[in-house]
């Protein structure tokens, strides 16, 4: 240990400016064996720094590393585990409790000594030693080989003390003196030890000359002791004196004690009986406006608030110990318990009145407002009624009962009054959505919505894919009916609806906005986080509002809601339960009106949700438009459904070209209608997935119509489709169809090439088979340039087969060619010039084949086609144009 402690000097703590003064190996306690030293240490320079160093053994080599390191002042416990026991295991609790094992139980106690000494004489802090024997707590500990580690470095650095300038000045001169001194140590020696005696002898002759000094010193002390004597007799005579001085003060200090008690005594009782008179004493004007005070008066109504809140702090005041045995103090009691039930029952009564009073007299208004289409407003009943929002509030916390009989009566009155009202409001509307759409109807001969060129439930159980003839002819047919047509007449209907529907919507937010400010502002619902509920009914009732059986207010367990703000709700379901009820009515009339009517519906039932949500997204508002909005968005659904079905149901006539389909064109209604209603709408979330699903039924059932069609080619039905979505599509610029609008752009291009290539066939029919041979031969090996000498093949041939089409017949066969595509195409889509100028390029692109296997295949023969390509263009042209 002496070797490795040596080596940590020099090689760790010398360059650190440290000495190592203590030393113990050490692995971690419970863990794998990793054997480490804990080193107590000390810098040599001021001032001076304690501090526990672990150090361990590199991995790389036999060298000394230092892994961590504390000071000894964030020292707080040291556990040496058992104080009789010999056990190598101890703890130090610095920042966290660290575990070690010693090696041996010897070099743990050194070590807990060493620390022991350096707190001591560095910090002097209180460090707690626990388990540790008390021989090694001591200030000097006997040397031995178990302090060898630690106290031998310990002593020495209490022995040895650093010279000071002055003494090393002093040596230096003593040996200047003397300059043998270096070469010649004994004979220095012996001059150092000649001077010490002559001073010690001076020092016994200095001795000596003071005895004289002594004795007088020891003559003065025993003067001083004679007079200390006298002073102690003088002071036991006082004391005498005093004695019976001391007992008569005693009797005056006893009898001024009981004069104090007395005092404090009647000041404490006069304390009582004033805080008493304060505290529980009402005025003459209180008990008068509790018991007679006006309830409708304005002034009447301050006096009897601030009387309540008189009495509810004369009431609430916190009693002393031993007030209740106090007679006054009872009799106020009942007297404050008795203005209390009369209060409460003249309020009671006097709002129970209002209440009724007010249901009865809003009857007479009813006609007034629904005429107009508005809902009475009910402002004045609440600006009434809430000066007495203070004294509800005082109701609320001293007559429960009262308070929830008050809520029920309000909320039974208030229910019938606006069932009634919205019952009317509400029927008015529908009187006008009716009447208008009948109204439009009888003026224009429709009956029904069958006779709509629309996408309404009823007109799409009807349709059928007609020709372009027909179809013009169906419309020709209602525009002599009068000066508007059928889908100006639904644009019409669908905006009156929708201001209809949006003045519905507008009259009954402001109505309900109000009210339930109203209940939280007058009932004080917005004081405490929760509440018991003041709602009981006598019976159960279950609404779609979400009220649940209410428990009678006898029973001694009330529910309980969540918040004041679900009571709010409760309270508002109640006065409102047909809100709902008559809007999912309007919303199925609208729907039968027309089913196109839930895109105006959805429109405006999902803003005012927005709006009802940033408000409050709890409130009663909020739910019961959001219930009703997804009644709106299934029927939504079912339209778009309804329209997909119809398309799948679609049936194509057998005598006339299919031309644009009929859905296809309804889907291009339904879009351009779509974009509008929604263009300043929240939410288009509900459209987009909706045109996804049209788009792809209208795809799918374009494809079925043009595989079911026998009088238009397939590749026409496909190709005038397809350009019509995509024309609709880049026109409206729909974004979540952009992909779909793509996708039409290339069925319409491929099945357009289709078409061409189908119709324009082999119009050199025998040319083409006779170089359809020679391509064969190539593609056998035959070389191109020894083609011409096959028999079957040679350049006469070639000439008799190029001389059957000269530019007549070419001419001739375009001609039929297009009279063919036009009899196939309609004229709505406007695609004959394109299919001619496609059919044009196609026909050039099939001449220049042909030239091309000649110049490669019979080389130099100047055989040539019969016709130009300057020919052929003035074919195409001038059919074009006699057309």
């Amino acid at each position: 240990m002496t070797a490795i402690k040596h080596a940590l000097q020099r090689d760790i703590f010398t360059p650190n400016d440290e000495r190592l003064l203590g030393i113990v190996n050490v692995c971690k306690a419970g863990k794998k064996k990793k054997n480490c030293f804990l080193c107590a240490t000390v810098t040599t320079e001021r001032p001076v720094q304690v501090k526990v160093v672990k150090v361990k053994k590199s991995d790389k080599g036999d060298f000394y590393k230092r892994q961590q390191t504390w000071e000894l002042r964030d020292l707080t416990e040291v556990d040496a585990k058992d104080a009789s026991k010999e056990n190598p295991e101890f703890d130090l609790h610095f920042e966290k409790v660290y575990r070690w094992v010693a090696s041996s139980t010897a070099e743990k106690n050194s070590f807990i000594s060493c620390i022991w000494k350096l707190n001591q004489r560095y910090l002097r802090k209180k460090v707690e030693f626990v388990n540790v024997s008390s021989q090694l707590l001591e200030e000097s500990v006997p040397s031995g080989e178990s302090q060898s580690v630690a106290g031998g470095d310990e002593d020495a650095l209490d022995d040895y003390q650093e010279l000071s300038t002055r003494e090393e000045q002093d040596i230096e001169g003593m040996m200047e003196m003397c300059e043998y001194a270096v070469s010649n140590a004994e004979a220095f020696a012996e001059q150092l030890s000649r001077e010490l005696q002559v001073l010690d002898g001076a020092n016994i002759q200095s001795i000596m000359a003071s005895e004289k000094q002594v004795n007088i010193l020891m003559q003065l002390l025993d003067e001083a002791l004679g007079e200390v004597d006298t002073i102690e007799g003088k002071l036991s005579s006082y004391e005498e004196m005093l004695q019976s001085v001391k007992e008569q003060m005693d009797q005056i200090s006893q009898s001024n004690r009981l004069i104090q008690i007395s005092n404090t005594n009647n000041v404490k009782l006069l304390d009582e009986i004033q805080f008493l008179v304060n505290y529980m004493d009402l005025s003459k004007g209180h008990i008068r406006a509790l018991q007679e005070g006006d309830l409708t008066s304005p002034k009447g109504i301050e006096a009897c608030i601030n009387a309540s809140e008189a009495l509810s702090q004369c009431m609430n005041v916190a009693l002393r110990p031993g007030h209740g045995k106090l007679m006054a103090v009872t009799q106020q009691q009942l007297l404050f318990a008795e203005l209390r039930d009369t209060f409460a029952r003249r309020l009671t009564n006097h709002l129970n009145n209002v209440f009724v009073h007010q249901g009865h007299d809003q009857s007479s208004t009813l006609s007034q407002h629904t005429a107009e289409m508005s809902l009475p407003k009910h402002s004045p009943l609440h600006r009434d009624l809430l000066r007495y929002s203070k004294l509800m509030e005082w109701l609320k916390n001293t007559h429960r009962e009262k308070y929830e009989g008050l809520s029920r009566t309000y909320v039974d009155y208030m229910s019938r009054l606006y069932e009634r009202e919205i019952k009317d409001f509400f029927e008015v509307a529908k009187i006008k959505m009716a009447g208008t759409t009948k109204e439009a109807k009888g003026k224009f001969g429709l009956h029904g919505s069958s006779g709509k060129l629309t996408g309404s439930t009823s007109s799409l159980n009807k349709l059928t894919v007609q020709g372009a003839n027909s179809r013009r002819s169906q419309s020709s047919s209602l525009l002599d009916m009068g000066n508007m047509s059928a889908s100006d007449l639904d644009v019409a209907d669908r905006t009156k609806f929708d201001k209809i529907f949006e003045q519905v919507l507008s009259e009954l937010e402001p109505l309900c906005l109000a009210e339930q400010d109203f209940i939280s502002k007058f009932f004080k619902l917005q004081q405490h986080p929760t509440v018991t509920p003041p709602l009981a009914q006598p019976e159960t009732e279950d609404t779609d509002g979400g009220m649940q059986s209410r428990i009678p207010p006898q029973a001694e367990h009330r529910q309980s809601l969540s918040s004041e703000k679900d009571l709010v709700r409760l309270m508002m379901n109640k006065i409102f339960q047909s809100i709902e009820t008559e809007l999912n009515s309007l919303i199925a009339l609208g729907d039968k009106i027309d089913s196109f009517n839930s895109l105006y519906m959805l429109v405006k039932m999902s803003h005012h949700v927005w709006t009802a949500e940033n408000v409050d997204p709890a409130s009663y508002l909020s739910t019961t438009l959001g219930n009703v909005l997804v009644t709106v968005k299934r029927n939504f659904d079912k339209c778009i459904s309804g329209q997909i079905r119809q398309m799948e149901e679609v049936k194509i006539s057998k005598k006339s070209k299919v031309g644009i389909l009929l859905f296809v064109a309804g889907f291009e209604e339904f879009a351009e209608l779509a974009e509008t209603i929604f263009r300043v709408a929240e939410r288009r979330g509900d459209l987009d997935k909706a045109y996804v699903k049209l788009i792809r039924a209208v795809f799918v059932n374009v494809e079925k119509v043009a595989n079911e069609s026998q009088k238009t080619p397939r590749d026409v039905v496909m190709m005038e489709n397809f350009h019509h979505i995509f024309s609709t599509l880049s026109r409206l610029k729909i974004s979540c169809l952009e992909a779909e609008r793509r996708e039409a752009k290339h069925k319409y291009t491929d099945h357009l090439q289709s078409y061409v290539i189908n119709s324009l066939g082999q119009p050199l029919e025998k040319l083409n088979h006779f170089f359809e041979g020679v391509e064969a031969r190539v593609a056998q090996g035959v070389r191109e340039e020894e083609v011409s000498y096959q028999l079957a093949f040679n350049k006469q041939e070639l000439r008799k087969v190029i001389k059957e089409y000269p530019g007549k017949e070419v001419k001739k066969g375009l001609d039929n060619l297009y009279k063919k595509v036009d009899k196939h195409l309609c004229e709505e889509e406007s695609l004959l010039q394109v299919v001619w100028h496609s059919m044009q390029d196609e026909f050039i692109r099939q001449y220049k084949h042909f030239e091309d296997l000649i110049g490669r295949c019979y080389p130099g023969s100047g055989i040539t086609m019969e016709f130009t390509i300057g020919d052929m263009l003035e074919y195409f042209s001038s059919i074009a144009q006699s057309h």
